[in-house]
Formats: structure tokens, sequence, C-alpha cells
């Protein structure tokens, strides 16, 4: 399930949450049973779609990656298959206690992540494209919080669409090795997101803030691409996909802090400690 990952798909939500609160008449009331469910929502969801990236890549994981738990016998294509299912449904009800919207793009998440884990994740464009628009999708299943968001700044999931298909794209290199190309397209991809995080701060009068929290997202996530970018040892790629993943939750406390939410910006920075140390234990690529 890549438990350090599920953090991030989190924070992608209470980023979401952030933004949408900026459409509310009382912005500063927050309903915690409504965010309660969209978290457990998102967790269902992109546990289900990593654990049928595992079900799908088992015979090729037994040659590349046999280490993972498919391959190594610690579990069961029928198992994790039954596990991945449970995840889905439990995402997609959760998500349909919130409403119409929340519940169509939960459904809009699950067939977006088979199609990635079964097709998608093997092609060169459209692979990086399905699995940005799965967390451009999670940014809006927290959006949707609000209707009136959603109807109004519900583009703003491209953002996600573009950094995710940067950090894919470089993750196509950490079995054999990176390419050069690949990984400069990646650092341009990075610098957009970054733009257009400070432009939404900007004109929501969170700038300074928002510029401030953009500064930890770099230095996470732009070393490690440097240094891949120097070596194109697969090990050092595999470094820069983790901090790809992980330097989501710097992102979205950007969002949070560009939409000038200052709780939700300290929710979403304890959630890095916890996916740290849970990276640790468990694989993140």
């Amino acid at each position: 399930m890549r438990p350090a990952n599920i953090v991030t798909a989190i924070s992608d939500v209470l980023a979401g949450v952030a933004i949408a609160l900026l459409f509310v008449p009382d912005g500063s009331t927050l309903d915690g049973l409504v965010l309660m469910a969209l978290i457990i929502a998102t967790v269902g969801l992109y546990g289900g779609g990593v654990v049928f990236n595992d079900v799908f890549d088992a015979q090729l994981d037994a040659r590349e990656r046999p280490e993972r738990p498919i391959p190594s016998g610690r579990v069961s294509v029928r198992g994790a298959a039954t596990l991945g299912i449970v995840l889905f449904l439990i995402g997609v009800a959760a998500a349909s206690t919130v409403g119409m919207l929340p519940s169509m793009i939960a459904f809009a998440i699950v067939g977006m992540c088979l199609v990635y884990d079964k097709w998608g994740k093997h092609q060169a464009v459209a692979g990086p494209l399905t699995m940005g628009l799965c967390r451009g999708l999670n940014l809006l299943l927290g959006i949707s919080y609000s209707g009136l968001a959603l109807e109004q700044v519900w583009f703003l999931a491209c953002v996600p669409v573009i950094y995710i298909a940067a950090v894919t794209t470089i993750s196509r290199g950490e079995v054999h090795g990176g390419q050069r190309t690949p990984l400069l397209v990646s650092a341009l991809l990075y610098g957009v997101v970054v733009a257009c995080i400070v432009a939404f701060g900007l004109h929501y009068q969170g700038g300074i803030l928002a510029i401030g929290m953009v500064l930890p997202f770099l230095l996470f996530v732009f070393p490690p691409l440097a240094k891949a970018l120097r070596t194109l040892e697969a090990s050092d790629v595999r470094k820069s996909v983790k901090h790809g993943v992980i330097g989501l939750i710097f992102m979205n406390a950007a969002w949070t802090a560009a939409a000038g939410m200052w709780g939700l910006t300290f929710a979403v920075l304890l959630l890095f400690p916890v996916s740290i140390w849970l990276a640790k234990l468990f694989a993140v690529t």
C-alpha cells in the first residue's frame, strides 16, 4: 500500500479543502466530519491504486523487483487483488457520504488508477499523464468540499498533473538508470509547478507566505534531481523519485499557504515527519 505515499495523498485533500474554503461564506469554519470522510476516501482510493499496481506488475516484478511483496511470496496475487478492491470500495463509499460530485470524482480516480496500473505506465506519454490525472483528481476530491470552488477553480487540478508527470518521467530510470533529456524535462516541469503556485498565492493575497512555503519544496526535490542528472545512476534516480513523491507534502503546504489557510498549512507540514518515518519502514517506489 506504500503507507508513506498514502500520507502524501492526504496532503492533496487538505490542500484541496484549503482552496475550497476560499469559496465558502464562512471560510474559517471547517466541517470536521466532511474532512474526515474525504481523508478516508483518499486513503482507500490511493491505497487501492498502489495495490493494483503490484497486482498487474507481479510477473515483471518477479524479474526486476523480486523483493516486492507478491514476487517474494509474502502476499498472493488473489489476496492483493482482494485488498485492492476493498480499499477502492472504502474510498468510494466515504466520498459518497459527502455528495454526488465527490463520489463521481472517486469513481474517476478508481478508473484512472486501473488504466494507469494495467496499461498507462508502459506508455511514454500516456503513463505520466494518467498518473498525473490520478493526483489531479485527488486534489479535486479535496476541492469538492465546496461545489462553488469546484466550479470556479477546477483547472488547478492541472498543476498536480504536471508535477506527477515529472515524477513519473523520472521514475522510468529507477531500475536501469536514467537518461538526461527526460530528467531535464522533469526539472522544467517542476519549475512550472512552482510558478503556478506562486501565481495563485499572489492572486489570493497569500503571496509572501506561499513563496516562503515554496522554498522548502524546492530544497527538497531539486538537489536529488540535480544529482541524478549528474550521475544517471539508478540509485540516484530512485532517490529523486522518493523525494518527488514525499515532496508532494511541501507542494501541498504551499497550496494551503497560498490560500492563506494557516491551520491547514501546519496540518500538512505535520504529515512530513510521518511520511519520512513510514518511508523508512516501507517502500516508496
